[in-house]
């Protein structure tokens, strides 16, 4: 049973973030989650799921023979058999990332993960959850994401980036809340502070909307 995790889904879309966003990659998303973000998409990942061992979950992923895997939730470092499965996927030799919140501590993954540390802005409602140790393991293939609903989001982000030097320890991405905060404005404001960061969009929503399995 210390092997086995609680799965709420595994299927194979486009990425639809990050660095490898726009690649045919398989997702695992894991049950369960500490936290209550306000515009959380995958709420459904909160209970339930299926108890699977890490045997069965790589069958699975073979399956579709890809060359990215993404580990996600819910909150995947909540369930610990998440790190030998992260080991396991990287030691079959895919390209593994992972989607943290950041509110647990990062230092035992699989240092071939890419780590991709979503830390909370206040808009989120969780902002009291991040755990700023975690920004000390980062490598330059990890990514810190910030999720922004609005200007206090961005100014917050924005602040955060400088004081702990994040663009020079790795990618950072600045994604606006779905259906919230134009992409545009955001884009914007990247521009008018000439701030070294990425803007990210949700490519899968751009394509198939706000469904499950995509």
């Amino acid at each position: 049973m210390g092997q086995d995790l609680r799965v709420t889904e595994i299927f194979y879309s486009l990425q639809g973030e990050a660095r490898t966003v726009g690649w045919p990659t398989v997702f695992v998303r894991l049950t369960g989650c500490p936290l209550r973000c306000r515009y959380c998409d995958t709420a459904y990942a909160f209970h339930g799921g299926q108890r699977r061992s890490l045997d069965d979950i790589i069958k699975e992923v073979h399956a579709y023979s890809p060359r990215f895997v993404t580990v996600t939730g819910g909150e995947p470092l909540a369930q610990p058999a998440a790190l030998p499965l992260l080991t396991s996927l990287c030691d079959r030799g895919y390209e593994v990332s992972l989607e943290t919140s950041g509110a647990l501590p990062v230092q035992g993954v699989d240092r071939r993960v890419s780590v991709v540390l979503d830390l909370k802005t206040p808009g989120s409602g969780e902002v009291e959850r991040n755990l700023y140790s975690n920004l000390d393991h980062l490598r330059a293939h990890d990514q810190v994401k910030f999720v922004i609903t609005h200007a206090e989001d961005y100014d917050w982000a924005r602040a955060i980036t400088d004081q702990y030097e994040l663009t020079g320890k790795c990618d950072v991405l600045f994604s606006p809340v779905y259906g919230e905060l134009p992409a545009q404005q955001l884009a914007d404001w990247i521009l008018r502070d000439r701030m070294a960061v990425r803007l990210q969009v949700q490519l899968h929503k751009i394509l198939w909307g706000d469904v499950r399995g995509r």
